[in-house]
């Protein structure tokens, strides 16, 4: 059986993010989304997720690009001291974590302060992933599962892409393309890890390499190569408005492309749309 996740990531991060979200999903072409504890808009991605319960909802935990819970002093090796924000970018983050600088148990404590925020609300949720894919490296994906694990969560996002989905999305970038093959290599300290600490988690994740170009050509070329198995398309949705202007991102435009581009779903004939939950 091929059955396919789509998520949409970034729930919350702007009322535009949020509407094209929810009407991909009445559609019947987006299947999840992963919502983030401290955006502008999560208050109402919370409201909303709530009355509209066929939509899997997951945690999006940001540990880089964002505003923390946690306070600064608790947290110091998440924080950029001249801003008193997460460190603006992947990577600065990556830079830190890769020389020691970065300590598990302040990831462990934030990841833990933004699932906590999320199911206080009142939103049940089915996974957690990461903005930016953090927890693809091992030394971020430890913390985060033993927060999740806390937090009674036991499925997370598989953020490496298979070799089949790169050779079916032929528009990327080159550079992209180099550093989803080069990431790659930590899948297996990836799988190990998950199963070790008791996780689910899918076949892998398509369109992670055609983030920023992701169109119907290439949702129409991914899904057709779709072999047996369970797998998530991740997703970044949204209308380009004044307040996704507002918001330090290189996904702009892209946005409304991919919420054009999900339409093409609706002509798949072979694969079933499901949610995380079906993994558990």
């Amino acid at each position: 059986m091929k059955r396919l996740i789509v998520n949409a990531d970034d729930f919350g991060m702007t009322s535009g993010v949020n509407r094209a979200i929810l009407e991909l999903h009445a559609a019947g072409v987006l299947t999840s989304a992963t919502l983030m504890a401290n955006a502008s808009a999560t208050e109402e991605a919370v409201e909303r997720a709530i009355r509209t319960p066929a939509l899997g909802v997951g945690c999006h935990v940001v540990l880089a690009d964002g505003m923390p819970l946690m306070p600064a002093s608790e947290i110091p090796s998440l924080i950029d001291g001249s801003s008193g924000a997460l460190h603006a970018t992947l990577g600065t983050f990556v830079q830190k974590l890769m020389t020691g600088r970065i300590r598990s148990k302040e990831i462990e404590s934030e990841a833990v302060a933004q699932i906590k925020r999320i199911q206080g609300y009142g939103v049940h949720l089915t996974h957690i992933d990461t903005h930016k894919h953090t927890h693809m490296f091992p030394a971020v994906l430890r913390p985060v599962l033993r927060a999740a694990k806390a937090s009674g969560i036991h499925t997370v996002r598989n953020p490496f892409e298979p070799e089949w989905s790169v050779r079916a999305t032929p528009r990327a970038p080159w550079l992209r393309r180099m550093e989803v093959r080069v990431l790659r290599q930590l899948s297996n300290s990836f799988r190990r890890i998950v199963s070790e600490e008791g996780f689910k988690t899918t076949d892998g994740a398509l369109g992670v390499l055609a983030t920023g170009t992701l169109d119907a050509r290439t949702v129409k070329a991914i899904v057709a190569a779709i072999p047996e198995g369970m797998y998530e398309l991740v997703t970044h949705p949204g209308y380009n408005d004044a307040d996704l202007a507002r918001v330090r991102t290189r996904l702009l435009a892209s946005r409304e492309c991919e919420r054009d581009a999900l339409t093409a779903l609706k002509e798949r004939r072979d694969t079933t749309l499901v949610s995380f939950a079906s993994l558990t």
